[in-house]
């Protein structure tokens, strides 16, 4: 037998820019999405739904349908059994909260327009869909509440028999929690001797719109009932199938195979992946389902949608001293997975970086008969960073200083590290400050800052405005005991395994599943790393329960921070296992054994052994230590002892025209500190992608229903995607404060891109408009929406206090004004 020998001499793998492996086939398509998975026998559902956003069922007609070539089935809710299962909420945000049974097909009400009323096996696809067209139902439309801001008032219910469209009012408040002090006291001192700001922002409805549309195919055949699901869970999915249908988990193999993106949108247990899962037992034959892009839009969970009303307190100079959020968060019209939990999240990030000595959020949770929300890229985090930094620029313009003045004011400091903020949370380490003082100089802040004056002494029709954005999030989803203290109904940790083979290769094993991410590429140059074996010889394998059996998969920016760490914490146990065996082998102490580039070698000799010789040496097990077992493999689990905090500072110049409101980003740059960095080339994608979503929502998607429920916006006709044509290029860089919460250094990047650019691209058309009264345009800021603005003068809020705002039309800054008097000071 061959002993393979250690890698050749190379420079380390963590930190390289390394092409990712997964990306040659993906795409030139030599790989397996669910839809192209094709079964013996199987056959092919299409769902019927409701045109209705509220109504009543009276009748379903399947006869015509039935009678359809092709047809196998049809079947409505009376025709299954408990073996259906529903739709679970995971995270109930109170004990209190209203939670609405279910169903994956409604029984006798419809709640929302895409709701599935009747699902129809056939042999083909086009037979089901051309059969699902037959199936008549009858409906009595009953009153639909749509608007967020009509659901409040719980004038029209979307379940009556609850009695109220209200689920759960969460609070958070720093006196209480004896973090801070009282906000209301703050804020009125504030109004007697400072500055209070008073602003409500909309958070848009957004669909996530992932490249691959859902898909799901149940083989009920083997010992197993198999399922593969274009999903970001499929260990929670096997969960979630065992729990409500009685299947026992050892009987159920979840697969998720290459998925064509998520962005939150695929963290869900789906109706579809229920009814699929039913009718392949109750059927006994393999069954597929895939939505078409239209049901997509419809159907699979939408995000964001809340509506924010901030109150900021300030002393005259601009030094804050309490925030108070009244957040009202729409679920649509069930809860969700973790649907609830999402504005939570943001609770604990509407201070971001600064210094708040109170602090309260209040959040209620409210039913409508839309679509059901959850997370989607950022999942709580955007909506509160987007306040907070669009609450920074209104107090710079009160003050009348730079928007950057009074953030660095107000930011944590870097000698303050670790810090515990006002929310609770300790962040463990940053650098605010250099991350801003290297954005501000590949920006050219200055400069800009010079030719927007300019612009505005000529009166120029196209005006130029800056955009800032220092964040922080929380990520590195997460410990299970914070999860438990919330009442989530799962943990936060991340398993991983690493074996060896007999000729020196590396199987590893995780519980994080991809779509998308990099995990191939990233966790084998980890592991490579760890254990001085070849890039190329590490084999990452993810994303099917028979092979990575345990593990709480892929969302809020964990897959490194967390799954990472699980498997750092494997291959050194492998190491742990080698040595002796090594020692034993080269006939030394183990005292005096090192290794180092994939080599163990004993202490002042040039005796030694590769890590591929050992494992062949294990193989055969002809020479090992007395009770020492022939194998090196292990794993292990993780368990974070704290969130992971990436923060960063985002700068967009935009030109607006104010004859037409039309916008224009002249240059975006971004500085991130993400601490320490597995490749730089996968981050690069990570934060080109995260940016252009976040971009997105500054400007172009919204998911709009009209008065009675309907969404208007379900086809990429109206709901507006950008392309690359719509973007630019961005100068990204990062600085680095390693995270001291993992053996790596790492923090998240996935979301960061997404949660810092929303505000900085409306923070920029706001400044660029402030001298002619405008302090706010509702996103998405389109032509006609800012067009209306400028026309408006539209004010967007109120501030009240010593210092109200005298707006200098040359320059777009305020002085501080006495009301008594009226001067300028």
């Amino acid at each position: 037998m061959t002993a393979v020998d250690a890698r050749p001499e190379q420079a380390t793998e963590i930190g390289r820019d390394r092409r990712r492996k997964e990306d040659a086939r993906l795409i030139t398509g030599r790989t397996r999405w669910t839809d192209n998975i094709n079964l013996p026998g199987m056959l092919h559902l299409a769902m019927v739904r409701s045109p209705f956003a509220h109504a009543r069922i009276t009748g379903i007609d399947t006869s015509a349908a039935e009678e359809s070539e092709g047809v196998v089935t049809v079947l409505a809710a009376k025709d299954f059994d408990e073996s259906l299962g529903v739709c679970i909420n995971a995270w109930p945000i109170t004990p209190d909260q209203k939670t609405p049974a279910h169903p994956p097909v409604a029984v006798d009400r419809v709640t929302f327009a895409g709701e599935i009323v009747a699902v129809v096996a056939a042999r083909s696809a086009a037979a089901a869909r051309d059969a699902a067209e037959m199936v008549e139902v009858d409906y009595e439309e009953l009153p639909a509440v749509v608007s967020l801001e009509e659901a409040v008032k719980d004038e029209v219910l979307a379940h009556p028999d609850l009695g109220t469209n209200k689920s759960a009012l969460w609070v958070f408040d720093s006196a209480q929690a004896g973090t801070g002090g009282n906000v209301d006291e703050a804020i009125a001192s504030a109004k007697s001797d400072g500055i209070v700001i008073e602003r409500t922002y909309r958070q848009q409805r957004l669909i996530p719109a992932f490249m691959e549309p859902r898909s799901v195919v149940c083989d009920p055949t083997g010992e197993q009932i198999t399922v593969w699901s274009a999903t970001q869970i499929p260990h929670i999915l096997r969960f979630a199938f065992a729990a409500t249908t009685g299947v026992p988990e050892s009987k159920i193999r979840v697969i998720a195979p290459d998925v064509g993106g998520g962005f939150g949108g695929k963290l869900q247990q789906t109706p579809e992946e229920m009814i699929v899962f039913a009718i392949a037992r109750r059927l006994g034959k393999p069954v597929k389902y895939t939505e078409t892009r239209s049901e997509s839009l419809l159907a699979a969970h939408h995000g964001r949608d809340q509506i924010q009303k901030l109150t900021l307190s300030a002393t005259r100079d601009g030094q804050v001293t309490g925030l108070k959020v009244e957040l009202d968060a729409n679920l649509g019209a069930y809860v969700a997975i973790v649907g609830g939990g999402v504005p939570v999240l943001g609770a604990f990030m509407f201070n971001a970086i600064y210094k708040f000595p109170a602090y309260q959020f209040n959040c209620q949770t409210v039913f409508t008969n839309t679509t059901w929300t959850d997370a989607y890229r950022g999942a709580g985090r955007p909506e509160a960073t987007y306040a907070i930094e669009r609450l920074m620029d209104e107090l710079a313009a009160e003050v009348g200083v730079d928007p950057l003045e009074i953030r660095e004011k107000n930011w944590i400091t870097h000698e303050e590290f670790p810090f515990t903020t006002i929310a609770g949370l300790t962040y463990d380490s940053g650098n605010y400050e250099a991350a801003t003082a290297n954005a501000k100089e590949m920006f050219g802040y200055d400069e800009l800052r010079a030719e927007q004056q300019q612009r505005r002494a000529d009166n120029d029709p196209v005006q130029l405005g800056i955009g800032i954005s220092t964040f922080t999030e929380m990520c590195g989803l997460a410990p299970s005991r914070v999860l438990g203290s919330l009442d989530y109904g799962a943990g936060g940790w991340e398993h991983a395994q690493v074996r060896l083979t007999p000729t020196g290769k590396v199987e590893v094993i995780t519980g994080a599943s991809a779509h998308g991410q990099g995990h191939e590429t990233a966790f084998s140059q980890i592991v490579a790393d760890r254990l001085g074996v070849a890039f190329e010889d590490v084999e990452v394998l993810h994303g099917d329960t028979q092979i990575a059996a345990k593990g709480y998969d892929t969302y809020g920016s964990r897959s490194l921070v967390v799954g990472g760490e699980a498997l750092v914490r494997a291959a050194d146990k492998v190491l742990e296992k080698a040595k002796p065996i090594a020692a034993h082998l080269l006939e030394a102490s183990v005292d005096d054994m090192e290794f180092t580039g994939g080599r163990w070698t004993v202490r002042g000799t040039d005796q030694g052994m590769s890590i591929g010789e050992l494992s062949t040496a294990v193989f055969a097990a002809h020479n090992l230590p007395d009770g020492v077992e022939a194998n090196l493999d292990s794993e292990a689990t993780f368990d974070p002892e704290n969130f992971n905090f990436p923060h960063g500072t985002h700068l967009c110049a935009m030109e607006v025209d104010t004859e037409t409101g039309q916008v224009k980003m002249r240059k975006y740059v971004c500085c991130d500190d993400i601490g320490n960095i597995i490749n730089p080339l996968i981050v690069a994608g990570q934060v080109h992608g995260g940016l252009v979503q976040g971009i997105a929502q500054a400007l172009w998607e919204d998911a709009v229903y009209d008065d009675a429920g309907t969404l208007v916006s379900g086809s990429f006709v109206d709901y507006l995607l950008p392309t690359a044509a719509d973007t630019i290029s961005f100068d990204i860089d990062h600085t680095t404060s390693p995270a001291t919460t993992n053996t790596l250094g790492t923090k998240g990047v996935g979301e960061a891109g997404t949660i810092a650019s929303t505000p900085a691209v409306v923070n920029a058309i706001v400044d660029a408009l402030r001298p002619l009264g405008v302090h706010d345009v509702t996103m998405p800021c389109t032509p006609e929406r800012v067009w209306r603005a400028i026309n408006e003068g539209s004010a967007g809020g109120e501030t009240t206090g010593a210092a109200a705002a005298h707006f200098d039309p040359s320059t777009g800054m305020s002085g501080n004004v006495d009301r008594t008097e009226g001067d300028v000071q």
